[in-house]
């Protein structure tokens, strides 16, 4: 009985343990989602202006003149980018993009030939190798909590390039949508060619320099960029949303566990007391009756 209370109180000790490593990094995602949700609200601010812009641009340019990332064409190959996370213990933040990938692929394509993929963050990248899906560049890209364009570029200006080559005819991202702290939604969005420029047109009239065309093609490549990055600022909202979540859960697991051992180890310590008073008066009655 003595090694059984001692197991449960080391059970209960190391319980402890966890809950508190949860609850710290339950409070962490806390204020990293606070700090991220800030970030995306304000670029949104910043992508407003840069979309009245273009749209004013590209509306100006009239339907005669015809840009490739504009025109759609026929689709012999769909690049897919998935946006994951480096670490783990986040729910099924991870999971619900690669059930979805894997379920877009196996509806839409017969063969590996008529898709490829990318991920950034390491989780999607181990993925994608582990189910040997053909890949635009055969090494992972990490992106810090505080996101950086920087982390990014190369891997945008890869899928820029492919698509103006003709290497691939669509782009699509996959994420999780961050809708707030309790929610996200898994969404495709196709990000190349741009089938329509949302909002409303710049009442700036701006002098092009160099030509119309010419601001087209620099202008263009930027703003898939900074949609691209927008997505992943939006995603990484979700990300520490989820893993918000999933270390309550776990704290909330943790401390359910330590109330049951708490009271197995009371009952069980009841138990050996009652035990010891019975010995102990049985004892004394033996010797009172042998006087």
């Amino acid at each position: 009985m003595a090694n059984s209370l001692r197991e449960v109180k080391i059970r209960i000790s190391s319980t402890e343990s966890t809950a508190q490593i949860t609850k710290a990094m339950y409070m962490v995602s806390q204020s990293k989602v606070k700090r991220a949700e800030k970030t995306y609200k304000q670029y949104q601010d910043f992508m407003k202006r840069i979309t009245e812009m273009v749209k004013s641009i590209v509306e100006k340019a009239g339907d005669d003149y015809s840009h490739p990332m504009l025109t759609k064409r026929e689709v012999n190959k769909t690049a897919y980018l998935i946006i994951t996370s480096d670490r783990g213990l986040a729910g099924a933040y991870n999971s619900s993009i690669f059930k979805a990938l894997t379920d877009k692929i196996n509806e839409v394509h017969k063969s590996n030939d008529e898709f490829i993929c990318q991920a950034i963050g390491k989780q999607g990248f181990a993925y994608l190798k582990r189910m040997n899906y053909p890949l635009l560049v055969n090494e992972a890209t990490f992106v810090r909590d505080d996101v950086e364009f920087i982390d990014i570029a190369y891997l945008a200006n890869k899928f820029v390039s492919a698509y103006l080559d003709k290497k691939i005819d669509k782009l699509v991202i996959v994420y999780n949508h961050y809708v707030n702290s309790l929610t996200q939604e898994i969404l495709f969005e196709e990000l190349l060619p741009i089938n329509s420029i949302e909002g409303e047109v710049s009442s700036i009239d701006y002098v092009y320099e160099s030509g119309i065309e010419k601001t087209i093609d620099l202008l263009l490549p930027m703003y898939v960029k900074d949609i691209l990055f927008g997505i992943i600022l939006d995603a990484k909202c979700a990300e520490h949303s989820a893993r918000m979540n999933a270390m309550k859960s776990a704290t909330d697991n943790a401390e359910e566990v330590i109330d049951k051992l708490q009271l197995l180890y009371n009952r069980a310590r009841q138990n050996v007391v009652t035990t010891e008073l019975i010995d102990i008066i049985g004892g004394a009655n033996a010797i009172g009756g042998d006087k």
